[in-house]
């Protein structure tokens, strides 16, 4: 049986980085779920989350939080609700090298938003694509009236990824603050 005192979840598009993410801020072997992907005409990736990916993240303090990548596929979308029942918070990964990168983020958005409130975005691959970088996710979070924080990630640098898990902590203890 697995323990752990925190859920943090990993959704988002195929190809975003999910898996890569987990595997660089977990202290434990990562439990992968990557089967051959059979969808390449959404990304050209070899393997793909079919399940849950697994690893675990231990704070200074001794605290435990669990790590969990989503498949980024719609049609595993049934257990996006179950994997993000209970968790603290949910870090969803745009790939801006995807042609339709904002739609993406409004279905992404949408779909995780009624799951959990607590959320950051990170955008990856931002070194493909290099037209309005940053901006355009900004544009469209204001014309949309969203307001979640918004990082340039590479999902494989350990730093980049801590920085989003601190900043759901640190949310997370802002809006206890405020209950209180």
């Amino acid at each position: 049986m697995i323990m752990q005192q925190y859920k943090i979840v990993f959704g988002g598009t195929i190809g975003a980085g999910k898996s890569a993410a987990i595997r660089a801020l977990s202290d434990t072997p990562v439990i992968s779920t990557e089967a051959v992907n059979t969808d390449t005409q959404a990304h050209q990736k070899l393997l793909t989350t079919v399940g849950i990916d697994y690893g675990e993240l231990s704070l200074e303090d001794g605290t435990k939080i669990g790590l969990y990548g989503t498949p980024g596929q719609d049609r595993f979308d049934f257990m996006w609700s179950i994997v993000c029942k209970g968790a603290i918070g949910i870090v969803i990964l745009i790939d801006h090298s995807r042609v339709d990168r904002l739609k993406d983020l409004e279905f992404y958005l949408n779909v995780f938003s009624d799951l959990g409130s607590n959320i950051v975005i990170g955008i990856t691959h931002i070194d493909q694509e290099h037209e309005q970088k940053l901006k355009i996710y900004r544009e469209w979070m204001q014309i949309h009236q969203k307001s979640f924080p918004l990082f340039a990630v590479d999902a494989r640098k350990q730093d980049d990824v801590l920085l989003m898990i601190e900043t759901l902590i640190a949310q997370l203890e802002v809006q206890q603050e405020v209950s209180v």
